[in-house]
Protein backbone atom coordinates (compact mmCIF):
# COMPACT_ATOMS: atom_id res chain seq x y z
CA UNK A 1 0.00 0.00 0.00
CA UNK A 2 1.57 3.29 -1.04
CA UNK A 3 0.13 6.88 0.55
CA UNK A 4 -0.40 10.62 -0.78
CA UNK A 5 -0.50 12.80 1.50
CA UNK A 6 -1.08 16.34 0.64
CA UNK A 7 -1.50 19.14 2.32
CA UNK A 8 -2.42 22.96 1.56
CA UNK A 9 -3.41 25.07 4.48
CA UNK A 10 -1.39 28.09 5.04
CA UNK A 11 -2.80 27.90 8.78
CA UNK A 12 -0.38 25.72 10.01
CA UNK A 13 -0.94 23.86 13.29
CA UNK A 14 -4.10 26.34 13.27
CA UNK A 15 -5.29 24.22 10.56
CA UNK A 16 -8.62 22.21 10.53
CA UNK A 17 -7.75 20.01 7.31
CA UNK A 18 -4.24 19.43 8.32
CA UNK A 19 -5.63 17.81 11.67
CA UNK A 20 -7.68 15.78 9.94
CA UNK A 21 -5.70 14.50 7.36
CA UNK A 22 -2.90 13.34 9.57
CA UNK A 23 -5.55 11.48 11.07
CA UNK A 24 -6.66 10.27 8.04
CA UNK A 25 -3.17 8.99 7.53
CA UNK A 26 -3.11 7.27 10.99
CA UNK A 27 -6.19 5.96 9.98
CA UNK A 28 -4.32 3.92 6.96
CA UNK A 29 -1.57 3.44 9.18
CA UNK A 30 -3.70 1.10 11.40
CA UNK A 31 -5.30 -0.48 8.49
CA UNK A 32 -2.34 -1.26 6.72
CA UNK A 33 0.89 -1.37 9.35
CA UNK A 34 3.22 -1.63 5.97
CA UNK A 35 1.79 1.31 4.02
CA UNK A 36 4.52 3.25 2.92
CA UNK A 37 3.94 7.63 2.85
CA UNK A 38 4.91 10.07 0.73
CA UNK A 39 3.86 13.38 1.87
CA UNK A 40 3.49 16.92 -0.03
CA UNK A 41 3.03 20.29 2.04
CA UNK A 42 2.11 22.97 -0.88
CA UNK A 43 1.71 25.79 1.56
CA UNK A 44 5.56 25.25 2.46
CA UNK A 45 6.63 24.33 -1.16
CA UNK A 46 3.94 25.03 -3.53
CA UNK A 47 4.75 24.40 -7.51
CA UNK A 48 4.75 27.97 -9.64
CA UNK A 49 1.81 28.24 -11.45
CA UNK A 50 1.74 27.71 -15.16
CA UNK A 51 2.63 30.48 -16.79
CA UNK A 52 2.56 30.47 -20.99
CA UNK A 53 6.22 29.29 -20.73
CA UNK A 54 5.92 26.88 -18.02
CA UNK A 55 2.80 25.42 -19.51
CA UNK A 56 4.84 24.65 -22.55
CA UNK A 57 7.80 23.67 -20.43
CA UNK A 58 5.83 20.77 -18.11
CA UNK A 59 3.77 19.62 -21.20
CA UNK A 60 5.07 19.77 -24.42
CA UNK A 61 9.09 20.89 -24.94
CA UNK A 62 11.59 18.07 -25.67
CA UNK A 63 13.93 17.95 -22.85
CA UNK A 64 16.72 19.03 -25.23
CA UNK A 65 15.50 22.60 -25.45
CA UNK A 66 15.18 23.44 -22.07
CA UNK A 67 17.14 26.03 -19.64
CA UNK A 68 18.28 24.83 -16.60
CA UNK A 69 15.17 26.03 -14.82
CA UNK A 70 12.87 24.75 -17.30
CA UNK A 71 14.87 21.62 -16.71
CA UNK A 72 14.09 21.78 -13.07
CA UNK A 73 10.67 23.04 -13.36
CA UNK A 74 10.06 19.44 -15.54
CA UNK A 75 11.58 17.35 -13.47
CA UNK A 76 9.21 18.82 -10.51
CA UNK A 77 6.42 17.87 -12.63
CA UNK A 78 7.40 14.75 -13.42
CA UNK A 79 7.81 13.70 -9.44
CA UNK A 80 4.57 15.35 -8.56
CA UNK A 81 2.80 13.12 -11.30
CA UNK A 82 5.31 9.85 -10.65
CA UNK A 83 4.02 9.94 -7.07
CA UNK A 84 0.36 10.24 -7.58
CA UNK A 85 0.47 7.86 -10.31
CA UNK A 86 2.08 5.26 -7.92
CA UNK A 87 -0.24 6.19 -5.15
CA UNK A 88 -2.54 3.79 -4.10
CA UNK A 89 -4.47 6.36 -1.39
CA UNK A 90 -4.50 10.30 -1.86
CA UNK A 91 -5.20 11.97 1.26
CA UNK A 92 -6.09 15.59 -0.31
CA UNK A 93 -6.25 18.14 2.31
CA UNK A 94 -8.89 20.80 0.87
CA UNK A 95 -9.50 23.81 2.88
CA UNK A 96 -12.26 26.25 1.43
CA UNK A 97 -10.39 29.54 0.69
CA UNK A 98 -12.58 32.14 -1.11
CA UNK A 99 -15.10 29.37 -2.03
CA UNK A 100 -12.82 27.59 -4.16
CA UNK A 101 -9.58 25.85 -3.27
CA UNK A 102 -6.23 27.23 -2.23
CA UNK A 103 -3.66 28.53 -4.77
CA UNK A 104 -1.17 26.09 -4.09
CA UNK A 105 -3.62 23.22 -4.59
CA UNK A 106 -4.60 24.52 -7.75
CA UNK A 107 -0.84 24.49 -8.54
CA UNK A 108 -0.48 20.79 -7.60
CA UNK A 109 -3.77 20.35 -9.45
CA UNK A 110 -2.32 21.68 -12.77
CA UNK A 111 0.87 19.34 -12.72
CA UNK A 112 -0.59 16.08 -12.06
CA UNK A 113 -2.99 16.75 -15.08
CA UNK A 114 -0.80 15.37 -17.92
CA UNK A 115 -1.78 14.11 -21.24
CA UNK A 116 -0.53 10.69 -21.81
CA UNK A 117 0.39 9.77 -18.57
CA UNK A 118 -3.04 10.88 -15.99
CA UNK A 119 -5.26 11.19 -19.02
CA UNK A 120 -5.43 11.28 -22.88
CA UNK A 121 -7.64 12.73 -25.62
CA UNK A 122 -9.41 9.79 -28.12
CA UNK A 123 -11.77 9.55 -30.62
CA UNK A 124 -14.75 9.27 -28.10
CA UNK A 125 -13.37 11.84 -25.77
CA UNK A 126 -11.20 12.63 -22.70
CA UNK A 127 -10.46 9.20 -20.89
CA UNK A 128 -8.56 9.74 -17.12
CA UNK A 129 -5.36 6.67 -16.96
CA UNK A 130 -5.33 7.17 -13.00
CA UNK A 131 -7.68 4.71 -12.28
CA UNK A 132 -7.63 2.17 -9.88
CA UNK A 133 -6.89 4.34 -6.75
CA UNK A 134 -8.74 5.57 -4.05
CA UNK A 135 -8.82 9.48 -3.01
CA UNK A 136 -10.07 10.89 0.41
CA UNK A 137 -10.87 14.43 0.09
CA UNK A 138 -10.27 16.35 3.14
CA UNK A 139 -12.98 19.56 3.21
CA UNK A 140 -12.73 22.40 6.00
CA UNK A 141 -14.80 25.78 5.73
CA UNK A 142 -15.30 28.37 8.35
CA UNK A 143 -18.42 29.00 7.88
CA UNK A 144 -21.72 26.41 7.11
CA UNK A 145 -22.61 25.14 3.46
CA UNK A 146 -24.01 21.53 3.28
CA UNK A 147 -27.82 21.76 3.28
CA UNK A 148 -28.43 25.39 3.26
CA UNK A 149 -29.22 27.95 0.64
CA UNK A 150 -25.14 28.60 0.33
CA UNK A 151 -24.51 24.92 -0.99
CA UNK A 152 -23.83 25.69 -4.71
CA UNK A 153 -20.74 27.67 -3.39
CA UNK A 154 -19.64 24.18 -2.97
CA UNK A 155 -19.16 23.48 -6.76
CA UNK A 156 -15.92 25.09 -6.62
CA UNK A 157 -14.70 23.62 -3.92
CA UNK A 158 -15.78 19.54 -3.52
CA UNK A 159 -17.59 19.39 -6.29
CA UNK A 160 -14.60 20.57 -8.64
CA UNK A 161 -12.18 18.31 -7.10
CA UNK A 162 -14.17 15.16 -7.43
CA UNK A 163 -14.84 17.01 -11.49
CA UNK A 164 -11.11 17.11 -11.61
CA UNK A 165 -10.15 13.46 -10.50
CA UNK A 166 -12.96 12.03 -12.42
CA UNK A 167 -11.58 13.05 -15.50
CA UNK A 168 -8.61 11.44 -14.37
CA UNK A 169 -10.20 8.40 -14.34
CA UNK A 170 -10.46 8.50 -10.44
CA UNK A 171 -14.61 7.26 -9.47
CA UNK A 172 -13.21 5.66 -5.95
CA UNK A 173 -13.50 9.14 -3.75
CA UNK A 174 -14.79 10.08 0.06
CA UNK A 175 -15.13 13.32 1.26
CA UNK A 176 -14.28 13.58 5.13
CA UNK A 177 -15.92 17.32 5.83
CA UNK A 178 -15.92 19.64 8.94
CA UNK A 179 -18.10 22.97 8.53
CA UNK A 180 -18.66 26.23 10.71
CA UNK A 181 -15.43 25.58 12.70
CA UNK A 182 -15.19 29.81 12.26
CA UNK A 183 -18.18 29.71 14.36
CA UNK A 184 -16.94 29.37 17.62
CA UNK A 185 -15.00 26.92 20.13
CA UNK A 186 -18.12 24.55 20.64
CA UNK A 187 -18.96 24.31 16.68
CA UNK A 188 -15.26 23.64 15.81
CA UNK A 189 -15.09 21.00 18.29
CA UNK A 190 -18.59 19.60 17.19
CA UNK A 191 -17.37 20.06 13.61
CA UNK A 192 -14.00 18.02 14.11
CA UNK A 193 -15.93 15.02 16.27
CA UNK A 194 -17.99 14.17 13.30
CA UNK A 195 -15.32 14.81 10.84
CA UNK A 196 -13.08 11.49 13.16
CA UNK A 197 -16.66 9.87 13.08
CA UNK A 198 -16.50 9.81 9.42
CA UNK A 199 -13.05 8.87 9.23
CA UNK A 200 -14.02 5.96 11.73
CA UNK A 201 -16.98 4.87 9.35
CA UNK A 202 -14.77 4.98 6.37
CA UNK A 203 -12.43 2.52 7.47
CA UNK A 204 -14.14 0.55 9.61
CA UNK A 205 -16.31 -0.08 5.59
CA UNK A 206 -13.27 -1.04 4.37
CA UNK A 207 -12.12 -3.55 7.30
CA UNK A 208 -15.42 -5.29 6.85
Amino acid sequence: MKLLHVDSSALGEASVSRELTAAVVEAQRRAAPGATVAYRDLAVSPPDHLSGELAQVVKFQKDEELSERQGAERALTDELVEEFVAADLVVIGAPMYNFSVPTQLKAWMDRIAQPGRTFRYTDQGAEGLARGKRVIIVSSRGGLYAGTPAEAMMDHQEAYLRAFLGFLGITDIAVVRAEGTALGEARRAEALDAARARIFELFAAKAA
